[in-house]
């Protein structure tokens, strides 16, 4: 019986697994990550402070009132010419240091005719301690001459005029009309200005804003007086840096959030 061979097949090799080739990066170049942002809310505005009530105002006054019944302005004046020109003069400066500068002034230039006597070179020297001298002499013997050629040498009574003088602005003539001619006018100051924001009396950006607001709110009886009572209440409770809430008249109206009382 023949012999059969079987034939012996050489094994498979088993597949090699394919490698996967990943793409080759360029160097010098990087993939930029996305970056996701959560979208962010905006700051919530601050609320508006309750608008005082007719009956708060007319305490607040009253109070005023009844602690200083006549208030004085500080500025030191012999007539309405001196007057307006210690308002004048008062710019950027204290009624302090004016007051020393024109105690020495008005004893010897009282009138327009006495001013202009006296000469802008002199005045210089006279209130040389006032900040801007310079530029206020210049105003004052401009002021002087004006009043003489157009007024009859007297301090006109309306606004319009009085702004019309050199160196004097809303403010001057409101001081002017309200303590030499008795008009209710409300004279805004830095401190006006700082009372009427801070205790929402009256808010305003400008001192035009808080003036109307104030001639809005405080009632006729309070008015011929009212401008001297927020002047010393800024200059000497409502104070700049440190507010003296624990003296203050009005601490339980203002509208102040970060009074101390």
């Amino acid at each position: 019986m023949p012999k059969i061979t079987r034939r012996h097949q050489p094994k498979s090799k088993p597949a090699k697994a394919r490698r996967t080739r990943k793409s080759a990066k360029k160097p010098g170049k990087k993939t930029a990550k996305r970056i996701v942002t959560k979208p962010q809310r905006a700051p919530a505005r601050a609320k508006k402070p309750k608008r005082w009530t007719p009956a708060e105002v007319h305490e607040a006054f009253s109070r005023f009132r009844k602690a200083n019944p006549e208030p004085k302005g500080e500025l030191e004046h012999l007539n309405p010419f001196t007057l307006l020109v210690a308002v004048v003069l008062s710019a950027q400066a204290t009624d302090a240091g004016v007051n020393r500068a024109t105690r020495a002034l008005f004893a010897v230039a009282d009138t327009p005719q006495r001013m202009l006597a006296l000469g802008e070179e002199r005045l210089r020297d006279t209130i040389k301690t006032v900040g801007l001298y310079r530029t206020k002499a210049r105003n004052v013997i401009a002021l002087s001459e004006k009043l003489i050629n157009e007024f009859g040498g007297e301090v006109p009574r309306t606004r319009a005029e009085i702004e019309s003088l050199p160196g004097a602005g809303r403010k001057t003539a409101n001081v002017v009309l309200n303590m030499a001619f008795g008009e209710h006018t409300m004279a805004v100051d830095t401190h006006v200005f700082r009372v009427g924001n801070r205790t929402a009396l009256a808010p305003g950006k400008t001192p035009l804003e808080v003036e109307l607001g104030l001639e809005r709110v405080i009632p006729p009886e309070f008015m011929l007086h009212a401008h001297h009572w927020l002047i010393l209440h800024g200059r000497y409770t409502c104070l700049a840096r440190k507010p003296r809430c624990e003296v203050c008249l009005i601490n339980d109206l203002c509208r102040w959030g970060e009074k101390t009382v």
